[in-house]
């Protein structure tokens, strides 16, 4: 327009060019860095004539340019036509002769006084003042440790050139980029680049070439002199030097016992890696994970994270991968030298050499009077894990439960539990499993599980020794037979039998051995005296047990 107005040709040559014409004919939205005097550049070209003849091209090369801009080492309309380029921008350039290479040119190739034509694409820019160029991307709110030299870490990444050309990802292999930081198994801008990182962050790391590759490049994929661009997310990491970091989540406020080495512990847990990814779960499966801890039965980290744990704890276990699964992971989900993030709920634990804990509520005053082994005994109970979770109550039924102490007919350590109390009195009972349902549990009852029992003796009376439905409080009489045949006809049928042993009983001459129905104790009395079972007891047949023992000891004599 204005050498129109001026006058001069519409359309014809606008004469000698005193300056380089540029045209920006492609600008990258994003611009980070213009090219300045001094700094370090690479690129391509196309070269021609204005006849559109090719003198030049760095792409019929199969290599970019690289230089430094603005300090005479390239033509001065070169110089100057780079200058204040974006990476990814593309210029035409137009270079007057003496701009260029003159009027001698250049022998054989560019004749005197050309003026040259450049299409030019700017691939890469930094300076040898620059620093790595850090952005962090994402970062998660919770970051308890940060990258430091000699820690080992795991990274997926994408790498790129400047100009966005990718080189390289570890996403494409499958599998994380593994190795030590600080010791010079990296490239050093990205040993720089890692230090500080919190595991599951994100970042993007820019690196000048001198921190990368540098003149040499690497391979076909990174060209002499290039900014490396590394997006970078932190899997996890670790130092060999890491012991088990433990995080108490939630201890009760009352813990009377922890765990030690060769306690038998059932917890839930769910089992991450760093970065969150869920590896495995005892809530999945709807069963705790039941073991010896300290005892090398599980890897020596959770060995040691479990150690000292209370009843009911909820805690974080993490555990670096030399007291994990180490350099080969386990299975598909657990890679190797992975560090694994256990939550635990302690649900109990016990020792096998564990009593019955007894613990007494309330025992009334003047208490006299206290059960022992073969007395029959009334009691309320209410069952349920250490966790809380109720199992069973003799509240859900009409009348408390009824049973023999020493006759097999409860647990071991409820029976124990039930000795030596007081009418009115309550206890809580802490039964280990081996005193209880033992490892395969019962319906109702996980296996291994350490029960609690809310007990209240409401009644008990006084037994008999075992073997025996019937004890004389004195010596028996002489002449016993001759008594229990109240019609003196020689024999003694069931109800002559039970009319004797009731009007004993009543008259405090001996006792029935405890029982809801004294009825059936007589009715086995009198079978166990009626040897021939025809319906009477004769003078041969009637025997006190005590003489049948002692016939039983000569037979074996």
């Amino acid at each position: 327009l204005l050498l129109g107005v001026l006058g001069a040709p519409a359309l014809g040559d606008p004469g000698p060019l005193e300056d380089v014409v540029i045209d920006r004919y492609y600008i990258p939205k994003i611009c980070l860095r213009e090219a300045q005097m001094g700094d370090f550049i690479r690129y391509h070209y196309n070269g021609t004539f204005k006849d559109g003849k090719k003198f030049d091209s760095s792409y019929d090369r199969g290599a970019t340019v690289a230089g430094v801009v603005g300090v005479g080492r390239l033509i001065t309309g070169m110089d100057r036509g780079l200058q204040g380029m974006c990476v990814n921008e593309r210029r035409h350039l137009i270079v007057p002769p003496h701009l260029g290479y003159g009027s001698i040119g250049v022998a054989g190739l560019i004749p005197p006084d050309a003026t040259l034509y450049f299409d030019v694409v700017m691939l890469d820019i930094w300076n040898k003042n620059d620093k790595l160029q850090i952005t962090t991307l994402s970062k998660p709110e919770r970051c308890n440790r940060t990258v430091e030299n000699s820690d080992f870490v795991r990274y997926h990444y994408n790498g790129t050139l400047l100009d966005g050309t990718p080189f390289d990802s570890s996403y494409s292999k499958g599998s994380t980029y593994d190795t030590y930081v600080g010791t010079g198994w990296l490239i050093k801008g990205m040993d720089q680049g890692l230090l500080g990182m919190c595991a599951g962050e994100k970042r993007s790391i820019i690196i000048p070439p001198f921190l990368a590759y540098g003149e040499k490049g690497y391979g076909t994929v990174i060209p002499p002199q290039a900014s490396l661009v590394f997006s970078v997310l932190l899997v996890d990491f670790h130092n060999p030097k890491d012991g088990v970091f433990l995080e108490h989540l939630e201890v009760p406020a009352s813990c009377k016992r922890r765990a030690v080495t060769g306690d038998f512990v059932r917890y839930h847990y769910n089992g991450t890696l760093m970065d969150g990814t869920l590896f495995d779960s005892s809530y999945s499966r709807n069963q705790t994970y039941n073991t010896y801890i300290g005892k090398g039965y599980i890897i020596p980290g959770m060995d040691q994270g479990l150690q000292g744990v209370c009843v009911g704890e909820h805690r974080r276990v993490v555990i670096p991968p030399h007291l994990a699964y180490g350099e080969n992971g386990a299975g598909d989900k657990i890679p190797g030298s992975a560090v694994l993030i256990f939550d635990v709920h302690v649900i109990d634990f016990h020792n096998p050499a564990d009593p019955v804990e007894i613990e007494t509520v309330f025992r009334p005053e003047g208490c006299n009077v206290t059960t022992r082994h073969r007395d029959f005994v009334r009691y309320h109970y209410n069952c349920s894990l250490l966790d809380g979770t109720r199992l069973f109550s003799s509240h859900d039924y009409e009348k408390p439960q009824e049973v023999t102490l020493g006759a097999n007919k409860v647990i071991e350590g409820l029976n124990s539990g039930l000795l030596d109390m007081c009418a009115g009195e309550r206890r809580v009972l802490i039964v280990p499993p081996h005193l209880g349902h033992g490892e395969s549990g019962a319906r109702g009852v996980p296996g291994s599980a350490v029960l609690r029992f809310e007990v209240e003796l409401i009644s008990m009376e006084e037994g008999v020794p075992e073997g025996y439905l019937f004890i004389w409080h004195g010596e028996p009489p002489a002449n016993l037979y001759e008594q229990m045949d109240l019609n003196k006809d020689g024999g003694i049928p069931a109800e002559e039998f039970s009319t004797f042993i009731k009007t004993q009983v009543a008259e405090g001459k001996g006792r029935l051995m405890p029982s809801s129905d004294p009825e059936k104790v007589i009715a086995d009395m009198f079978r166990n005296q009626d040897r021939n079972q025809d319906g009477k007891i004769t003078p041969d047949e009637l025997k006190l047990k005590s003489d049948e023992d002692q016939e039983k000891i000569h037979e074996e004599l």
